[in-house]
């Protein structure tokens, strides 16, 4: 406990320095304001800005990365409340009740139960983190090249179990993520594969270039294909601070929906979105009188937004002590911290633990940040959804082609950019999920190389994977889980509730 408090210490010296206080704000600030933005999303926000943070400090650059995912992730509320269009996939739930307070003049009320239960989950998923850093990274330290191969392929199984949609298309995406991944110089030879002979290639696909191409062209493509409905809620918002009847009526739903979204928001894939959905049913299925929600029912703002929050938090345990991205955005975190020559996993706590440390800190900072930000400032919220969209995307589109020129002053960057948004497009068209590409891209390199390892100390027998009971664990429990999806029953029931989320 004294260690806990004293890496905590740490921490803070970090990240209460004034550079970093001042990042972590403008994070916090830049992540809700293109969060609120109708249809962007914490993905595609943290590829638009992510060139912003290439010459700063490791910690620092972490610390206002962090900031622009959890404001991005808060930011969707907003328009999931006023607009009813969710601004990221895990406020689809909040919608619900969320706009109908609203609609009866207390947008304001959902507006700060929101804030508060977001608040409030987000505190409790960083205790978490801090609890459960240093045990995890020990158990971390046992893993060895084939155990980490194999606990990868159970993450890509279970991105594929949670994702959206078909299951089959979800592998389909994945195994091309991987492909993608091989492109450049083999790991060992150091000789060029799959480039095609064009230059820019020859170090492989930059991770932050596809991703401004999926989610920022992608998404800009998918909006302008369909006409959204953009039209605030008429009349007054009301009060922002909800009164105590309304605090008692929300505190067991906040309570329940930080343990399930951070629960769920550890799991690869669609954990995090899941957690929401997955509040939101417990509050109706627990509720006296079930047919309040989708009327207005305070519960169902409460219980989703504790849960998009805490979940948001906790899918930062695998990838600090294991080195595992468990969603696409914690994939571009692992490309970010790559860029900055920091190799996730259980040896940063020891060769970084001023970044380790300072980042978890910083999570405190950012929920309070976010806290003070959303609240007063909600009239500029406001104000922004009232910007035509015909104004917006141009922006992002000029955003995001100055930000892929600023990493390698290469004209082709854009061109591949450009290709991987119509590609982003094309796959929403046949009903493919382009989150789960990048996990598969940035894990499969990781994949590769520990494959590459294994072989090598097994003198190039597989059988060192069933061999060693870690490795054997992981895969059984792989294998178990397919079958179980698989079956004709869950197979049925999976696809109903992502009907019904979509929905």
């Amino acid at each position: 406990m004294l260690d806990l408090f004293s890496h905590l210490g740490l921490g803070f010296a970090v990240a209460l320095s004034l550079h970093n206080v001042v990042l972590c704000f403008i994070g916090c600030m830049l992540g809700t304001l293109i969060g609120v933005l109708p249809g962007i999303g914490p993905i595609a926000t943290i590829a638009v800005l992510l060139p912003i943070t290439f010459n700063f400090e490791p910690a620092s650059a972490l610390i206002m990365v962090a900031g622009i995912y959890y404001g991005a992730q808060y930011g969707g509320s907003t328009t999931a409340i006023l607009l009813s269009i969710p601004g990221e996939a895990s406020s689809t739930v909040t919608v619900l009740d969320g706009h109908e307070m609203a609609k009866q003049g207390r947008g304001g009320i959902a507006l700060g139960i929101s804030a508060i239960g977001s608040f409030f989950a987000g505190t409790v998923a960083t205790v978490v983190i801090a609890a459960l850093a240093i045990p995890l990274t020990g158990v971390a330290l046992v893993f060895g090249p084939v155990e980490y191969f194999s606990l990868m392929v159970t993450g890509l199984v279970f991105a594929a179990a949670l994702a959206r949609g078909s299951m089959f298309n979800a592998a389909i995406t994945i195994v091309f993520g991987v492909l993608l991944s091989t492109v450049g110089p083999d790991l060992v030879t150091g000789k060029l594969r799959m480039t095609f002979e064009v230059n820019e290639l020859a170090d492989g696909i930059d991770f932050a270039v596809m991703g401004m191409g999926l989610f920022g062209v992608g998404e800009i493509l998918r909006n302008l294909d369909h006409t959204m409905s953009r039209d605030v809620v008429k009349g007054t918002i009301g009060r922002l601070l909800p009164g105590l009847a309304e605090l008692r009526q929300s505190l067991w739903p906040i309570i329940r929906g930080t343990v399930i979204g951070g629960a769920l928001g550890i799991l690869p894939g669609n954990g995090a979105v899941l957690g929401s959905f997955a509040a939101y049913t417990t509050e109706k299925k627990l509720a006296r009188d079930p047919s309040r929600f989708g009327r207005g029912a305070i519960e169902g703002v409460a219980a989703p937004e504790s849960a998009n929050n805490a979940g948001a938090q906790t899918s930062f345990i695998p990838l600090l002590t294991l080195g595992i991205p468990p969603n696409a955005v914690m994939a571009i975190m692992v490309g970010a911290m790559t860029i900055h020559g920091i190799i996730p996993g259980p040896q940063v706590i020891g060769s970084n633990p001023d970044l380790f440390w300072g980042l978890i800190a910083s999570m405190w900072i950012g929920n309070l940040m976010l806290l003070v930000i959303n609240l007063p400032l909600i009239g500029i919220w406001v104000r922004l959804l009232k910007v035509p969209y015909r104004l917006l995307f141009p922006a992002i589109i000029m955003f995001c082609c100055i930000g892929v020129y600023s990493i390698n002053e290469s004209t082709t960057d854009i061109v591949i950019m450009a290709a991987f948004g119509l590609l982003g497009y094309a796959m929403s068209k046949f009903g493919f999920e382009p989150a789960p590409l990048v996990l598969g891209m940035i894990l499969g390199r990781m994949m590769e190389e520990s494959l590459r390892q294994s072989m090598i100390i097994s003198g190039g027998s597989f059988a060192i994977f069933v061999t060693r009971p870690i490795s054997a664990a992981l895969l059984a429990f792989a294998a178990i889980l397919l079958v179980i999806v698989l079956l004709p029953s869950i197979r049925h029931r999976r696809e109903e509730i992502f009907v019904e989320e979509e929905d």
